[in-house]
């Protein structure tokens, strides 16, 4: 008989003496557990005492988390958390170095539990952490010379603490002084050798920027990025995405009066590092630097977003001279008439030529071409760059057209308005980056004009589209599609730098566009006689069956899923699956992303799936409607889920792509009796019909079918046939 569910049996360890078994009973109050466990051991008090996870955790257990509490667990007898924060905080101000060292030690690795936290934090041990790092300190820096490495450690101890502390969010970061805030940003200098005190005032300044307003005028005021860009130069790659996401914080929370004038330091920081030690080193980027990376991009194109939005006055001269000087580069113009009457109406009947040559659609006051936003005065600023620093490729592009007299000319003017807006909804210009996404382009991070750049690129592919297509003003559209198809196919390829990219669409000609896109309509033919959508509608419930337990299936596998932190990005997981039965979810923290599958025993929570009233996604979830920096965009939306049960329980979910989403709000859906509908259903439901009905549609009258497959043939005796194309 097995035993009542609401019975732990464990082992409870205290020192000095032999490990005591027991069953805990998880309906008992803890303090009578505790009790219990006290009186066994002849202990007084014990109100004073506590239980621990006997693991590296470290952590109490409490009435909140008693239930992580699996069979066969390891608890420790402590002392209880204020005793335990009482102790730490008269250790820490021992006037003993080593005694304040192993103090500190042991704070910095409590500190992690929100319980010791809250209690730590009570007795105002935040203030006293933050005196010792002010003033604290400047005591033993007189005796660095001698005792250097316990002065390092000592500093490594207390930020440690620091950060594990704020990290529970209990305390607001809006507290801090102009003192504290000096002498961290001071250690991004004086400790650049010691990896885990800059790691760690890395992590402190990133976590001021993006929590107080006011902290990021001070941060701002104190670290620069001259300081910074030389911890891009080192090979410590945990350092270099620290490093990174203090600048992307900088630059997120930066006035937009400001974000300008940080234009160029974001150009030359991502040029340095990209590279030197990121984009063309040798070892892989991992998930937390591939997405700092991501928000630098960015951000950095988010610089564009002002131009693009910015109409073109017509009466501004200034805007004006950049169309004349396109005009200028391309036709070089030899004298100007005279100033008379009769010159100057020469003088517009020949600019108004000329702008009609350079692809304009209005051709008297080419300014009107660039009052529509996007792309705004941003397509005036790549034609320019254009025109100046590819010179002879524009004067070809202008001049090879405007000699035209076929109707094959492609329009440079409205072909570079169109491109610039194509190229922005490409990069997203505009919008927030994503807290999940680690979708970064290597090319963007090997020139300090990429946008620029990358426009003249795709200007000259356009330019040869078009005349490979042999089209005329009707077919505009249909170019500008094909040039994006072009443009996607290459970008995902991921080329590491702009001359990769060029030559990647030197390989995706119109011709080899038509003969994947004729590939791709025959493996998505769609057959729409009568007979065959009979045949569709008997055979799709077979389908949607088979669908569903395989959406059933992924959910027993389980996933892992990132835990979001507001204040600091970490790689903390958690994991969660189906029970092989169907009628319980699993889920639990973990220490680390698993390699593998994650049993159910060593997931300490359920949730009966039978409890789950409803599944919502997107904004209608829980903590969706949380407000926050990075939160509100289109990206996390797309990707967040909940399980709502009970009266007010909720499960939260933020999936970490797109197909993990869908094949557990599928999943969940099925497990509800609803319908699956997300996208990659009617994907696989579109595919396997199709295979289903050729296989049914297939001419096997009198063909034996083997019920095994053939066996495979032995190797030859030698591979003298085998011919070298090389």
């Amino acid at each position: 008989m097995p035993p009542p569910a609401d019975i732990v049996k464990v082992a409870i360890e205290w020192p000095g003496a032999f490990p005591k078994l027991m069953e805990i009973d998880q309906k008992k109050p803890l303090s009578l557990i505790i009790k219990e466990v006290c009186d066994g051991w002849s202990l007084a008090n014990h109100d004073q005492f506590a239980l621990q996870h006997g693991d590296n955790s470290n952590f109490y257990i409490t009435e909140k988390n008693r239930n992580e509490i699996k069979n066969g667990a390891i608890l420790r007898l402590t002392t209880c958390p204020s005793q335990n924060a009482q102790q730490l905080h008269e250790r820490i101000q021992s006037s003993s170095m080593d005694a304040k060292l192993e103090a500190l030690k042991d704070l910095a690795n409590y500190s992690r539990d929100v319980t010791f936290a809250q209690e730590f934090i009570n007795l105002d041990g935040i203030s006293l952490l933050t005196q010792m790092v002010e003033s604290g300190t400047e005591r033993y820096q007189k005796l660095q010379k001698i005792m250097k490495p316990c002065f390092g450690d000592m500093l490594s101890f207390t930020l440690t603490a620091f950060v594990e502390l704020m990290d529970h969010g209990i305390v607001s970061w809006d507290t801090f002084s102009v003192a504290f805030i000096k002498k961290i940003a001071s250690y991004v200098n004086k400790f650049a050798s010691d990896t885990s005190i800059l790691q760690r005032s890395l992590a402190i300044l990133e976590s001021m920027v993006l929590n107080s307003h006011d902290l990021y005028q001070k941060v701002a005021q104190e670290i620069t990025i001259g300081q910074l860009i030389p911890h891009l130069q080192g090979t410590d790659q945990e350092i270099q995405t620290y490093t990174i996401a203090v600048i992307n914080a900088l630059f997120l929370k930066a006035p937009d009066d400001k974000r300008q004038v940080r234009c160029w330091v974001l150009y030359t920081c991502s040029l340095s590092l990209s590279l030197q030690h990121v984009i063309r080193a040798q070892r892989a980027i991992n998930n937390e630097m591939a997405h700092q990376l991501y928000v630098l991009q960015v951000l950095t194109f988010n610089l564009l977003e002002d131009r693009m939005m910015t109409k073109m006055d017509p009466q501004d001269q200034a805007q004006r001279d950049i169309i004349f000087e396109l005009r200028r580069i391309a036709f070089d113009a030899e004298s100007e008439p005279n100033n008379s009457s009769g010159s100057m109406e020469k003088r517009k009947s020949m600019y108004t030529r000329d702008y009609k040559k350079l692809g304009f659609i209005n051709h008297v006051n080419p300014a009107m071409d660039f009052t529509q936003t996007p792309p705004g005065m941003l397509a005036l600023d790549n034609m320019l760059y254009f025109a100046k620093h590819h010179q002879d490729a524009y004067i070809r592009i202008v001049l090879e057209n405007s000699s035209r007299e076929d109707k094959h000319e492609c329009p440079f003017g409205r072909s570079s308005i169109e491109l610039t807006k194509m190229l922005c909804e490409i990069l997203k210009v505009g919008e927030l980056p994503s807290e999940t996404c680690n979708d970064f382009h290597p090319m963007f991070f090997t020139h300090d004009r990429s946008f620029e750049e990358f426009f003249c690129i795709c200007i000259q592919l356009l330019n040869k589209t078009w005349k490979e297509m042999r089209a005329t003003s009707e077919d505009f559209n249909k170019v500008m599609q094909v040039v994006k198809e072009q443009i996607m196919r290459a970008l995902t390829t991921k080329p590491s730098s702009l001359d990769q990219f060029k030559s990647k669409l030197q390989n995706l000609s119109y011709t080899e566009i038509l003969k994947i896109r004729q590939s791709e309509r025959m493996n998505q033919e769609d057959f729409q006689s009568r007979p065959i959508l009979e045949l569709k509608e008997k055979i799709q419930p077979e389908i949607l069956e088979l669908i569903k337990q395989q959406r059933l299936n992924r959910l027993v596998e389980g996933t892992c899923f990132r835990k979001l932190n507001s204040r600091r990005r970490q790689d903390k997981f958690w994991y969660c699956r189906l029970s092989p039965n169907h009628k319980v979810l699993h889920y639990g923290d973990l220490e680390e992303s698993p390699q593998g599958e994650v049993p159910h025993d060593s997931l300490q929570d359920k949730l009966p799936v039978a409890d789950i009233k409803a599944v919502v996604t997107g904004k209608d979830c829980p903590h969706m409607k949380e407000k926050g920096a990075l939160k509100q965009n289109k990206e996390v939306l797309e990707l967040a889920f909940s399980i709502l049960y009970d009266s007010s329980g909720q499960l939260n979910f933020i999936a970490p792509d797109k197909h993990e989403y869908c094949v557990w709000t599928d999943g969940l859906n099925a497990l509800l009796g609803k319908d699956m509908l997300s996208d990659l259903t009617r994907n696989d439901l579109d595919t396997l019909l199709s295979m289903e009905i050729k296989l049914r549609l297939l001419d096997l009258e009198n063909i034996q079918i083997p019920d095994a497959p053939p066996p495979i043939p032995k190797e030859p005796s030698n591979y003298d046939f085998v011919y070298d194309c090389n």
